[in-house]
């Protein structure tokens, strides 16, 4: 049946027409990027021409073809140009960027949702995260859909990605995640150029992907071959020609694009190849003109545009569809094909002959189609199609400050942390009904369960459950569309990436959530780079590592963390806490949760603890006014513990963090003993007093405030030794606060399993050494 041409059923001849309108004002952007602008650095700007040529007729087909305002799109990081170059034909895009690629305030070398001035759905810059990223927003989507009434449709969650990207792990960690089966909004389109950075894939590790994919439930579709070439195979010799064409080895098929058409019929007769003897498949190259044929072998599946629609449009709805559109890395382009592609740069001759084959000046490079033409009105009806709404700033959201409920027993970070969440649904409803809990298969042992047992267990679709009548079952494990916790099995990856998503619904469909992630403190290495991945796209959350340090002592060196104070401290748009005592971990994390899934909010990283330490120490104060005066020091960043001494008799200032603050008390009664009166200072949030350290002398405002002046006096000087259960140089910049001397008490070994107090003496971080360390740094 024949449609006339719409923005719902384009024609060939127009789609064709933009893509090659496509494929010069990508090519032309990194020009202008490495030959338009002055560069007197000696650092080349870069780009991507190759890599981008390969997607374009992919990305033309969805975007003048498929796509609806509703659909996300991650693109794969290297095909940015393409994006750009979209955009502007689709009025998103000022002319004025399309000379600077990677310059300040200009385009972004890899798309950016948040850095780009063009809309962009999901940042890529990290390979085989930002793949992976659109499945965990489709997860995000389905659970506020399925937690509010209120939340807006979806369409689908669309990720283009390069198939060296599926080298990477991320990728089968997501794949094989048993919820992502049931996900029939996700398409995935790999670019199947062949080609890595360095390398032609091998064909044997394209089949045996494919093969992975359909394993973990997904509808595999391969697209080798266009629909030219296709007509070829019917004809006689055609199915020689087929089985020939196949059975070269990738790199065969690359070498022979690079010569000239009057080669290409010798080479594929060549090689010994049984399909190659054919007396059929010998009349049929005698038959076909040189140019000809030399275009029937590029036409490939990831080329032919009719094709691409059709099977976007044709894709299985009730499961995850994996599309590998086969392509030529350069496609259109002088260096198509050649293995060093990847990063190469046309020449201006090559620039030059490009334009003529697009019909485009290059004295004039950024045409947009005229008013009236079909391509023209192509543009025009699909910018309309995918115009989308602005979000809608987000309801407030009241959070308390406390809950009020008091702690009395010795009692860790990590069990506060549980009862908190396990009271909020009581205590502050409507914060409560945002909070998504996520954990990798640590759910019980990082003490969710009575969150858990409260509000259930989110599932993309209701299962049933075994254990219901089992009177001695503690955790209740009902999995249903209504549950608030999430688990993703032993894959951290998927957590923080998962986290990521669903900390972006706020900006993304305007529905907020607090989504907290708890994990062992050691494998947040583990998790970092997908964490900040999403941090950097947009995602606000907040990351739980419980237990940390050589406090988990039995647990030995393999589950004891050393780095994660630091790292923490140095991970952009996060605050960094690690609260001792349990009333400092609920102001804390009732202070961090007001600040998520908010315009201009922040990412948390709270590192906690299983000891159990007495309340008592704290000392927190029973009057109203000092004990918010406390409160409001602790979510600053720390506090001072009142001390029998006069502030100008102080001769050694103690500074603690976390689960050794019972060992610096202890060592400041010990040195109060022998006639060292030593201040104590509890730090909840290094991270916090360091800004306030960098604020001093800024004309700008930040987190942090004066804390830091608080603490550390600068008319009382005084000798520090600080305390850390992580690395010691977390805490080394506060020497410079008022240029005392110090020693920093820390871990910079890797543990074994002991008991508590060996571990503190092992390291040198228990109350002796805190003794000897205070005595050397006075001269005693």
């Amino acid at each position: 049946m024949n449609h006339r041409p719409t923005a719902e059923h384009p024609d060939a001849a127009t789609l064709r027409e933009i893509a090659r309108r496509v494929l010069w004002l990508s090519a032309s952007i990194v020009d202008a990027a490495n030959a338009g602008r002055p560069n007197d650095s000696g650092v080349k700007v870069g780009g991507h021409q190759a890599s981008s040529a390969s997607m374009v007729d992919i990305m033309v087909a969805l975007w003048f073809a498929e796509l609806t305002s509703r659909d996300r799109v991650s693109v794969k990081p290297h095909a940015s140009p393409v994006l750009h170059a979209v955009n502007y034909l689709l009025g998103d895009l000022d002319e004025a960027y399309l000379p600077r690629l990677r310059a300040q305030g200009g385009l972004q070398s890899y798309p950016s949702r948040r850095k780009d001035p063009g809309t962009v759905d999901f940042s890529t810059g990290s390979v085989g995260i930002g793949a992976t990223a659109a499945l965990w927003a489709a997860m995000a989507h389905r659970y506020l859909g399925s937690r509010f009434t209120e939340a807006p449709a979806g369409g689908r969650f669309v990720s283009l990605l390069g198939d060296a990207e599926l080298d990477e792990g991320a990728i089968w960690e997501a794949v094989m995640d048993p919820a992502v089966a049931k996900l029939g909004e996700l398409l995935w389109v790999v670019d199947l150029n062949r080609q890595s950075l360095d390398r032609v894939v091998p064909d044997i590790q394209i089949a045996k992907l494919q093969g992975m994919f359909a394993a973990a439930g997904w509808q595999v579709v391969v697209l080798k071959w266009g629909r030219v070439i296709s007509r070829l195979f019917e004809r006689p010799g055609g199915p020689a020609l087929r089985a020939r064409l196949e059975a070269m080895p990738n790199e065969e098929y690359q070498r022979m694009l690079r010569v000239e058409p009057a080669e290409i019929a010798g080479r594929i007769l060549a090689g010994g190849a049984p399909s190659a003897d054919s007396p059929e498949l010998k009349a049929l190259l005698d038959e076909i003109p040189p140019d000809e044929l030399a275009a029937a072998v590029r036409d490939l599946g990831g080329h032919d545009l009719g094709l691409l629609v059709d099977t976007f449009r044709g894709v299985d709805q009730h499961r995850p569809s994996v599309v590998f559109a086969y392509t030529v890395k350069g496609r259109g382009l002088p260096t198509e094909g050649h293995p060093n592609n990847h990063s190469a740069l046309l020449s201006p001759a090559q620039m030059d002959a490009l334009a003529v084959s697009c019909g485009m000046d290059r004295q004039a490079p950024w045409q947009r189609f005229a008013p009236g033409t079909a391509a023209g009105e192509l543009c025009r009806q699909r910018a309309e199609v995918l115009r989308r709404e602005p979000v809608a700033p987000t309801a407030p959201l009241p959070v308390p400050a406390e809950l009020g409920h008091g702690y009395r027993k010795p009692t860790s970070t990590q069990a506060a942390l549980g009862r908190l969440l396990a009271d909020l649904p009581r205590d502050a409803p409507e914060a409560a009904a945002r909070v998504v809990t996520c954990s990798p298969d640590v759910a019980s042992s990082t003490n969710l369960g009575g969150w858990i047992n409260k509000t259930g267990v989110w599932s993309v679709e209701d299962r049933h459950d075994w254990f219901a009548d089992d009177a001695e079952r503690v955790l209740r494990w009902q999995e249903n569309s209504n549950g608030q916790h999430i688990e993703l099995g032993i894959a951290e990856v998927n957590l923080v990436s998962l986290l990521g998503e669903l900390g972006a619904t706020w900006s993304r469909w305007g529905e907020r959530l607090i989504p907290i992630a708890t994990l062992y403190d050691p494998f947040v290495t583990r998790a970092l780079e997908p964490w900040s991945y999403g941090i950097y796209a947009g995602g606000q959350s907040i990351l739980v590592g419980t237990p940390s340090g050589v406090t988990l002592a039995p647990e030995g060196g393999a589950h004891q963390s050393i780095t994660t104070p630091s790292i923490g401290l140095e991970q952009p748009e996060c605050v960094a806490w690690e609260p001792a005592f349990a009333q400092d971990l609920e102001w804390c994390f009732l202070h961090a949760m007001s600040g998520v899934g908010v315009a201009g909010g922040s990412s948390a990283y709270f590192r906690l603890s299983t000891r159990p330490i007495d309340p008592r120490l704290a000392r927190v104060p029973d009057d109203p006014a000092l004990r918010e005066r406390r409160r409001r020091q602790a979510v600053a960043g720390g506090y001072r513990l009142p001390a029998a001494h006069a502030p100008g008799d102080e001769q050694v200032t103690l500074v603690g963090v976390g689960a050794i603050m019972p060992e610096v008390l202890a060592a400041a009664d010990a040195l109060a003993e022998q006639g060292v009166p030593a201040g104590v200072v509890c730090l909840t949030s290094p991270d916090l007093v360091f800004r306030s350290f960098q604020q001093r002398g800024s004309r700008t405002a930040g987190v942090g405030g004066g804390i830091l002046d608080e603490l550390f006096p600068a008319a009382q000087p005084a000798p520090l030794v600080t305390v850390h259960d992580g690395h010691p140089h977390t805490l080394a910049f506060l020497a410079a606060a008022r240029g005392d001397r110090i020693r920093c008490l820390g871990v910079t070994a890797f543990g074994q399993s002991t008991s508590l107090a060996d571990a503190y003496r092992l390291h040198g971080i228990d109350s002796g050494s805190i003794v000897d360390a205070a005595l050397t740094v006075v001269g005693r």
